[in-house]
């Protein structure tokens, strides 16, 4: 299984998962030449994508959808609520397949399994991909730490994780205190802290471990690594995905 987070953060985010000659892409927050190009980097070609998943219908997820499966011609897959809040940012689209919420979406050798979140979404979902050996699992604008993630993170190989928020930098930054509310609210992101906690008890049985959604403003990636290791210790090594370039490409 390899995975290649193109993007990931509040200006965009799409993330590449390859498994048993299946190919998809989580989200399309940013557009289709950045995502082409740097898909190519790594000598994939985005005509091959097999589906484009959206986990919830916010613009740095959903901004580009409708070019990825016009341009590209990629099948786009989301729940009837996402897509009816989304709708209005994708001109047409013509294949486009519905899931449930909590359903899994199988393909040749692979399988989807999605599970409902509550961030501020109509119908959020994050993922986990698996192709039988491996488990992986694109968990961001989670919202908390939800009553099912514990038990999904166990479960888990390898992780996208989102570490949005160092609470110290939000208190004194520029958001206002609504959107301060909002981020730290069940329906926002998790902190640095909530992130490593998370993998500290849940974690047992991860190889491979990617941080992402790290917020601009209100995080660095410095204070990311720094809040884990205190938390997990000196030893912990996790691979970063970040908001203005492409990842390395993992595998599990």
């Amino acid at each position: 299984m390899r995975v290649i987070a193109l993007q990931s953060g509040s200006k965009g985010n799409c993330i590449y998962l390859e498994a048993d000659n299946v190919r998809v892409l989580f989200d399309a927050g940013i557009s289709g030449k950045l995502a082409q190009d740097r898909l190519a980097y790594f000598h994939i070609d985005i005509r091959s994508i097999d589906a484009l998943l959206i986990s919830h219908e916010h613009s740095d997820h959903v901004s580009c959808a409708g070019v990825f499966c016009r341009k590209f011609g990629i099948p786009l897959w989301t729940t009837e609520k996402t897509y009816k809040a989304m709708e209005y940012r994708l001109g047409e689209v013509n294949n486009v397949n519905f899931f449930k919420s909590g359903e899994t979406i199988h393909f040749d050798g692979l399988n989807i399994e999605t599970i409902k979140t509550p961030h501020d979404a109509v119908d959020g979902v994050c993922f986990v991909a698996d192709d039988g050996k491996k488990r992986f699992g694109v968990c961001t604008d989670l919202g908390c730490v939800f009553n099912e993630l514990p038990s999904v993170v166990k479960s888990l190989n390898g992780v996208l994780l989102e570490s949005n928020y160092d609470p110290i930098m939000l208190k004194y930054g520029e958001y206002s205190p609504e959107l301060q509310d909002r981020i730290r609210s069940s329906h926002g992101h998790l902190s640095n802290e909530e992130a490593a906690e998370l993998l500290l008890h849940y974690g047992q049985n991860l190889e491979t471990v990617m941080l992402g959604h790290i917020s601009e403003n209100n995080n660095t990636e410095d204070q990311v690594q720094k809040t884990h290791r205190k938390i997990l210790g000196n030893n912990f090594r996790a691979e970063l995905a970040h908001y203005r370039e492409s990842s390395n490409c993992i595998r599990i």
